[in-house]
Order: structure tokens, then C-alpha cells, then sequence
């Protein structure tokens, strides 16, 4: 049941600053508001301003002058919450802000709950769960692509996708389940045929959005970027370079590195999450043998895979190196093999390795870490390689992990209403693995929700959106 109290808080960020907002929401909003509002203009009353109108003035205890204000006003339900808004505009003094917030309190409002302003639009109607959730998302994302991803799922880009498919959904159980009422006619309402044709339809789109979990996440939390190789052949040294500080250790001693170093960096609006490993080789030293047991366990979980290999080094043995690691590369991972130390290294290695045969998801560039030499050629081939332009289609990518579990078990569902129908089973039951299909497909939007999930949701939200 939604809660009818008037609630308050400041909606920028903590801190001083050169302004703040404090935001009210409900149905006392404005009057509240009201109570400690002077305007110059005298006898003005904030309950008589019409919506969406901006008004300058005073904020008042008793007669002492809090601050000078800017009072926005929005009328429910053309409002974020659906409720009567009002935005008060101060000064970003922290000590301002907890004394418009104590007025206010003082008069009937209560502090939100974090995410309650949201949760509220979400109740009202104003927004659906998945919506509601892109909020959190929009406020968190630290890259462009990231952003770009959670805009579109707020303004109801997934949301649309799953309404179409319940939409289809709904229909042909409604014809399954009326052939019950009819079972003594021996009439079937839903063509099986087309009903199979949505089915397979419905599941290569269900297992298109679950297998983009994995771009989403990346590109939400930062493109996972695996730095390989034997010792000393300049891994270090490149981490540093990108990250354009001296993250790593560089030591002409083999074995330097012995754990991995992890560290995120945006580069040309795109977060890459980096795993600089330890050294692979043949060793006796334990310690060191479990960090290259992690630098293979790095690598397995990498989107994008750096193979740096010394030019100094022959090309047999180089070609040695590059076909160990492409065992261990799927063909779902990109491997970009970096060719270092041009500027000291072999012509002959180098040479040959300008013609050896890449496969589709293999990349060669020549490099020359310590002068940062051609890295803008080593950051176009990363960029290109977790296919970004899939974010300026109009193709919905799952970047929530609740999302991702609901559709993974919405499309083990609809996998066996196609079961189902290849053994011809009786209606009831086809129409039980279509609703149970329908019911997970209504958890994403929250047309089906429980308390437990909104809670969980919402705590994670700041407080004041």
C-alpha cells in the first residue's frame, strides 16, 4: 500500500556546494512548503501558484531568515513521483540544508527512505520496475556506453521488448485455455502450427536478451581486459601506459608480478577493467605458481585477452607462445596479440609475424610500450572488439543481473512449451508452461512483485531519488 505521508530530502549530492536542492513529495507538499515560504511580493501563497512555475523568496523559522530560495512547483500526476512535487533551490551550505530539512520536518514532513521518490513513481504508475531500476543506473554510470545503455532502458527500451512478448504470450494461452472449456467438442482454438512459429520466435529472443548479460555487464562495470604473457616481456609496463601512471611494478627481474592488479580506466567514453597477471612460465617457486594459475583463471573470464610477446625473442619461439594461449581463448573472447619492444626488437620476428594467419577474433599490433608507441592502435582494436555498435542500434542489451536470472528461467520455460508441443501434450499443460513463462516475463516489469523484491530493489537507491 503506498504510503500517503509527505516526504522530504536533499536530492544533490552531500556536501556543500554552490547549491543544493531539497525535494518534497505528496499531497502536503506545496502546503507544507507554504508554511515557511516568504515571498517579496506580499500575501503571495505557494498553494495558489499554478504548476511548472518557478517563484523566488525567503525560507523562514518563525521569522529568522534561513536562506534565500528558489521554490519549483509540479502538480501531481505531471510530476517524477506522480505526487505533488516541490524543489526548493538554497544555498549549498551544509548547514542550510539540514536546517530547511529540520523546518520542514518540524511541519508535517518526514525523510525519505532511499530510492523512496522513485519508488513512489513506480507505485503511481509513472514508470515500470525496469524502469524504475535504469534510475539507479543512470546515476551510477561512469562511461558513455554505460549510459547510453541505462537511458534507453529508462525511457522503456526493454520494457517494450518484454510487453510484445507477454503480449503474444497472453493471447494464444487465452486460446489454450478456452479449448478447455471445450474439451467434449474435441476443438482446438490455437493453431499448434503458428503457436510453434511465436514459440521459437519468442525463445531465440528470450536467449538473444539472457546471452547479452555478459556485453551489458561489461560494459556496466567495465570491459574485462586480460594482460598475458611470459615475464619480462613488458606487461607491466604496458599496464602503465594505459593507465598512464605507474600502477605496476617494471623490474628486469623475472617473476615480479606474482599476483594479478586489477584497475578500471575510461578510455574514449568506455570503461576497461584491467588484469595485469603474473608472468607465465615454467617455475619451482609455489608462490609464484599460484599467481600464474590466476593469470589463467584472468584469462578464462576475459572479454578481451592481451597476449604481450617480446620481438626480441625469435619467431619460433614467439609462435610458440601465441598458439599455447590460443588454446585457452574461446571464440567468444577477442585476442589481441602485442607485439612489444619494436624499437629494440628482432626485424626478422617481427617481419614474420606481420604475415602470420589470425583467425575472425585475433588482432596483431606492433608496439613499443615504454614510448607508448602505437597504443591509439591497441585501444581502436579493444573498442572494436567487444562491439560497441550494438549500443547505437536500437537492440535492448541486459545489463541487470536480477533481469538476467528472470530471463534465464523465463527462457527454460518457453524451451518446454516447445518440448510440449513436439510430444503433443494436452492443453492444460502446454497453458501451465506458458503462464509460468508469462509470470517470470511480469517480474522484470513488476507487474507481479512482492515487498521483499521492492526492498531490496530500492534500498540501494540514494536517498533523495
Amino acid at each position: 500500500m503506498l504510503d500517503q505521508s509527505t516526504i522530504c530530502a536533499i536530492s544533490t549530492s552531500p556536501g556543500a556546494g554552490a547549491i543544493a536542492v531539497i525535494r518534497l513529495s505528496g499531497e502536503r507538499a506545496v502546503n507544507i512548503t507554504d508554511l515557511v515560504f516568504r515571498s517579496p511580493k506580499k500575501g503571495k501563497k505557494l498553494t495558489d501558484q499554478s504548476a511548472n512555475t518557478l517563484h523566488f523568496g525567503q525560507l523562514v523559522n518563525n521569522d529568522a531568515v534561513i536562506d534565500e530560495v528558489v521554490v519549483a512547483i509540479f502538480r501531481g500526476p505531471h510530476s517524477y513521483t506522480g505526487e505533488d512535487i516541490v524543489e526548493i533551490s538554497c544555498h549549498g551550505s551544509t548547514f542550510i540544508q539540514q536546517k530547511i530539512l529540520e523546518v520542514l520536518i518540524e511541519n508535517g514532513a518526514r525523510m525519505a527512505m532511499p530510492g523512496e521518490f522513485t519508488q513512489r513513481a513506480f507505485l503511481n504508475g509513472k514508470m515500470d520496475l525496469s524502469q524504475a531500476e535504469a534510475v539507479a543506473d543512470v546515476i551510477a554510470s561512469s562511461n558513455a556506453a554505460a549510459h547510453k545503455l541505462a537511458i534507453n532502458q529508462m525511457r522503456g527500451g526493454f520494457s517494450k521488448e518484454i510487453g510484445a512478448l507477454r503480449e503474444q504470450l497472453l493471447h494464444f494461452t487465452a486460446m489454450v485455455e478456452l479449448e478447455l472449456d471445450f474439451s467434449e467438442e474435441d476443438v482446438e482454438f490455437a493453431d499448434r502450427t503458428e503457436l510453434r512459429n511465436l514459440t521459437e520466435r519468442i525463445e531465440v529472443l528470450l536467449r538473444k536478451l539472457k546471452d547479452s548479460f555478459q556485453l551489458g555487464n561489461a560494459i556496466k562495470n567495465g570491459i574485462p581486459v586480460a594482460i598475458v604473457g611470459e615475464t619480462n616481456v613488458g606487461k607491466s609496463t604496458l599496464l602503465n601506459a594505459l593507465l598512464n601512471e605507474d600502477k605496476a611494478i617494471v623490474s628486469d627481474i623475472h617473476g615480479t608480478t606474482r599476483d594479478v592488479i586489477e584497475d578500471v580506466v575510461n578510455i574514449h567514453g568506455t570503461a576497461f577493467r584491467f588484469f595485469d597477471t603474473a608472468g607465465i612460465r615454467e617455475t619451482s617457486d609455489h608462490i609464484e605458481s599460484l599467481g600464474i594459475e590466476r593469470s589463467y583463471s584472468k584469462l578464462e573470464q576475459a572479454t578481451v585477452v592481451l597476449l604481450v610477446v617480446d620481438t626480441n625473442n625469435s619467431f619460433e619461439l614467439v609462435k610458440g607462445r601465441i598458439d599455447k594461449i590460443r588454446e585457452r581463448v574461446s571464440d567468444s573472447q577477442m585476442l589481441i596479440i602485442v607485439a612489444n619492444k619494436i624499437d629494440s626488437g628482432l626485424q626478422e620476428t617481427i617481419q614474420q609475424l606481420e604475415v602470420i594467419d589470425l583467425t575472425d577474433n585475433e588482432k596483431m599490433v606492433f608496439i613499443a610500450a615504454k614510448e607508448k608507441r602505437n597504443l591509439d592502435e591497441l585501444i581502436d582494436y579493444m573498442q572494436h572488439a567487444i562491439n560497441l555498435d550494438v549500443t547505437e542500434q536500437q537492440d535492448v542489451i541486459v545489463t541487470n543481473a536480477r533481469h538476467y536470472e528472470i530471463l534465464k528461467n523465463a527462457h527454460e520455460a518457453i524451451l518446454r512449451v516447445l518440448n510440449g508441443l513436439d510430444q503433443q501434450i494436452p492443453g492444460d499443460l502446454l497453458s501451465q508452461d506458458i503462464r509460468e513463462c508469462l509470470h517470470y516475463l511480469a517480474e522484470i516489469t513488476g507487474e507481479i512483485s512482492n515487498h521483499e523484491v521492492l526492498g531490496h530493489i530500492f534500498k540501494n537507491f540514494c536517498i533523495g531519488k
